[in-house]
C-alpha cells in the first residue's frame, strides 16, 4: 500500500504526464521541483516499477486524469545531443523514505504524574529547541515520565538507547542495502529533527565520546548530513532529552556502569533536573490499581521509605526503587501471597541485604513471619543495617 508521500508524487505526476506514465529520472525532478512533492526514491529502486533502462513506470493512484496517448511519456521531440555541463552535475545517494507510524507512545491510564511532569509539559507546549538533562537513581520514573508526558500532548518520542558501543551511524544514520541498491537511512535523531518529535537519549551516561557527533544538533542548529549530502533542518517543535542515573561524572559507588562525559557535551543540556523517588502518597496512588489489599499498599510504601531513609544515611547501600515496589506488585497479583512476592523481587540483593529487607518488612507487617525465623542462618538484629 502507497504512503501519503508516494500518493503525492503520484497525483503530480497523473496532472503533467497522465496516468500510468514511463518517466526517466529528469522527468522525475521536474515532478518533484514543481509540485514540491517528496523525491520517489521507492520508485527508482524498486524492480516492479523499472519499464526499461532508466525509465520508471507509475502506478496508477486510482485518479480520474485523462490518461495519455499510449506512448512512454519521455517521448518528446529529439534535440541534438548537447554538451553535459559537469559544473552541474549533482550527485547525492538514494535516501530510503521514511514510511514508518508516528512514534506517539501509549497512555497509560494509571500513570501518577509527580516530580517535574508539569514543568516538562511546559517546555514541549512551548515547541522550543529545549535540551533538559534528567538525572536520577534506577527505577524513579524518568524515561516513563518523558514518553507520559508526550503522550498526553500527543507528540512523537523517539527513544534511542545509549551503549558504549553506540556510535554516530547508529545515531545518524548511514548507507543501507534495500533491494540490492545502496541507500541512506536516516538515523533515530535526524528522524526526530525531521519530525519534530522528542528525541529521548536514554542512559546517555553509558555512552563514550563517539557522541560528540551530536554536538552540533544539541545547538538546535541544521545539521549536514556527509552521507547522504543533505543539509537537515529541524522542524519546529523538536527538542531533546537525556536521562541518566548519573549526572555525566560517572558513579563513585561503582553501581552503574557509567562514562564520564565530555563537559562540552553536557553544557549543552540547557537545565539539569535531579529527579527524586516519589513520596509515600504518591506511591500509594501508583500501586492502588495494582493490588486491592489497601494494607499491603501502606505497608509497602512505608517499608520502601524506610529503607531509603537508611539509605540516604549511609546504613545500606541497596534501595527498593518504585519500579520494584511496582514489580512486587505484578507478583503479588501473580501469586497472592505477600513474602513470596516481596521475596521473589528482592532476591537480586545479595543474601544478607535480602533478609536484612525481609526481616524489615516482616516488623511493618504482622500479618508475615520473618524469613530470619526459619532461615538456616540466624540474622541478629545488630547485624541489620537500619
Amino acid at each position: 500500500m502507497l504512503n501519503k508521500n508516494a500518493k503525492a508524487f503520484i497525483d503530480a505526476c497523473e496532472i503533467k504526464f497522465g496516468n500510468e506514465a514511463v518517466i526517466d529520472r529528469d522527468m522525475i525532478t521536474a515532478i518533484v521541483n514543481e509540485s514540491g512533492a517528496p523525491y520517489p526514491y521507492w520508485l527508482v529502486t524498486k524492480s516492479e516499477y523499472r519499464y526499461d533502462r532508466g525509465l520508471y513506470k507509475v502506478p496508477t493512484s486510482g485518479g480520474a486524469v485523462k490518461k495519455v496517448p499510449a506512448q512512454p511519456a519521455q517521448a518528446v521531440e529529439q534535440a541534438e545531443p548537447a554538451l553535459i555541463d559537469l559544473a552541474v552535475v549533482q550527485l547525492r545517494q538514494p535516501k530510503l523514505v521514511d514510511e514508518s507510524d508516528p512514534a506517539i507512545p501509549a497512555k497509560y491510564p494509571d500513570y501518577v504524574p509527580f516530580g517535574f511532569y508539569k514543568d516538562l509539559k511546559n517546555v514541549f507546549n512551548s515547541r522550543q529547541f529545549y535540551p533538559v538533562f534528567i538525572s536520577g537513581l534506577s527505577g524513579n520514573g524518568k524515561t516513563l515520565m518523558v514518553e507520559q508526558v508526550c503522550a498526553e500532548l500527543g507528540r512523537e518520542c523517539i527513544r534511542v538507547n545509549i551503549s558504549i558501543e553506540t556510535d554516530e551511524t547508529d545515531l545518524l544514520g548511514g548507507p543501507t542495502l534495500v533491494n540490492g541498491n545502496v541507500v541512506n537511512r536516516d538515523g533515530p535523531v535526524l528522524q526526530a529533527m525531521k519530525r519534530g518529535a522528542v528525541l529521548l537519549i536514554d542512559e546517555v551516561d553509558r555512552g563514550s565520546n563517539k557522541l560528540m557527533c551530536l554536538q552540533g544538533i544539541m545547538e538546535g542548529k541544521p545539521y549536514y548530513n556527509k552521507k547522504s549530502g543533505e543539509m537537515v533542518y529541524p522542524t519546529k517543535g523538536f527538542t531533546i532529552v537525556a536521562t541518566a542515573n548519573t549526572k555525566g561524572r560517572g558513579s563513585d559507588e561503582g553501581k552503574y556502569l557509567s562514562q564520564i562525559l565530555d563537559d562540552a557535551f553536557l553544557e549543552r543540556f540547557a537545565i539539569t533536573v535531579e529527579q527524586e523517588y516519589p513520596d509515600a502518597k504518591t506511591e500509594k496512588k501508583i500501586l492502588s490499581p495494582l493490588i486491592k489489599d489497601v494494607e499491603f499498599v501502606e505497608n509497602l510504601t512505608q517499608w520502601a521509605d524506610v529503607v531509603r531513609k537508611s539509605h540516604q544515611d549511609g546504613a545500606t547501600d541497596e534501595i527498593i526503587s518504585t519500579r520494584r515496589l511496582v514489580h512486587i506488585a505484578k507478583a503479588f497479583e501473580i501469586f497472592g501471597d505477600r513474602m513470596k512476592a516481596i521475596t521473589l523481587c528482592v532476591n537480586r540483593f545479595d543474601t544478607e541485604t535480602k533478609m536484612a529487607f525481609l526481616d524489615l518488612y516482616s516488623k511493618i507487617d504482622s500479618g508475615v513471619e520473618s524469613p530470619a525465623n526459619t532461615a538456616s542462618t540466624m540474622i541478629d538484629d545488630s547485624d541489620l543495617p537500619f
